[in-house]
C-alpha cells in the first residue's frame, strides 16, 4: 500500500542519515495505521501524527523536552 512504501522509505532514510533528532511524520487515510505501525517498530525517533495541526503540536512538545 501507499503508506507501507512511504513508511519503509522514511525508516530507511532516517537510518541512512543517522537521525539524531525526532522526526514528525503525518500518516492519515487508508492504511495509515499500517504506516504508523512500521514507524513505531523502527525504534527510531519518529513521532506520528494524523494531521498537520497535531504534527505541529507534537513537534513543539518534542522541542521543549
Amino acid at each position: 500500500s501507499q503508506w507501507d512504501g512511504s513508511a519503509n522509505g522514511i525508516v530507511n532514510a532516517a537510518k541512512d542519515v543517522a537521525l539524531k533528532v525526532p522526526l514528525v511524520v503525518c500518516m492519515e487515510g487508508t492504511n495509515g495505521d499500517k504506516g504508523k505501525e512500521i514507524l513505531s517498530k523502527s525504534e527510531l525517533k519518529i513521532i506520528t501524527a494524523v494531521n498537520m495541526k497535531e504534527g505541529a503540536v507534537k513537534a513543539v512538545e518534542s522541542a521543549r523536552k
